[in-house]
């Protein structure tokens, strides 16, 4: 379980982020790919890191478009787990 983050401290660690925003109580972030199949292969990677990192996402899946929401479920709000997997997924994006 990840420790609680303040806005401010949230605000911190996203500005760091590409493209991430605070929504609600997750955070967020659209990518859009060339095909349907770019889309799944992104998914799949992006599956086998949360698998790794024992923290999962929420994703949304519409065609050629991924939206990733992270949330610590337990907590209800954004932890450090939270905008440490975003970075790593930054990591591993192939989107356009």
């Amino acid at each position: 379980m990840g420790e609680l983050m303040s806005d401010r401290e949230i605000e911190h660690a996203i500005g760091k982020l590409n493209k991430w925003s605070l929504q609600g109580d997750g955070i967020e972030k659209r990518f859009k790919f060339a095909s349907f199949t770019d889309s799944i292969k992104f998914v799949n990677l992006v599956a086998d890191l949360a698998e790794s990192k024992h923290h999962h996402p929420d994703i949304n899946i519409r065609y050629r478009n991924v939206e990733i929401i992270l949330s610590t479920h337990s907590q209800n709000a954004v932890t450090q787990l939270d905008t440490e997997l975003a970075a790593a997924i930054d990591l591993i994006s192939i989107a356009e």
